[in-house]
């Protein structure tokens, strides 16, 4: 399961909004890369895979695959506005380190013995 707090979902619903377009789904996911090995991503997409998990999100569903799941099971994923500026953010436990920006991190070598991977 991943936590999206009412903060987050108010942002995403007036960016919906904005696009106008009512099929638009918000996929999170996770990939190689970033400063700390894993990043963080987000993309507004239609399409929706047989494999994927759906959370609901006021007029609209995020969307994340099945492998990136197994990073982000337990996530929360927040939005901040505030001096520094504006931005989402994910606190995952899975993570053992993180960037100093917070989209990147690393998992420890046990996730993986924990965690089978298909390809």
């Amino acid at each position: 399961m991943v936590e999206i707090t009412d903060a987050a979902k108010t942002k995403i619903a007036d960016i919906f909004y904005e696009e106008g377009n009512p099929n638009l789904k918000l996929r999170t996911f996770v990939q190689g890369g970033g400063c700390s090995g894993m990043q963080y991503g987000f993309t507004f997409e239609e399409q929706q895979n047989d494999d994927d998990f759906e959370f609901d999100i006021g007029p609209t569903k995020m969307l994340v695959d099945a492998i990136s799941m197994q990073y982000l099971t337990g996530a929360i994923i927040d939005y901040k506005d505030d001096l520094m500026g504006s931005s989402f953010s994910i606190k995952n436990p899975n993570a053992e380190t993180t960037c100093g920006c917070g989209s990147s991190f690393n998992v420890g070598d046990d996730f993986y013995d924990d965690h089978h991977f298909s390809e």
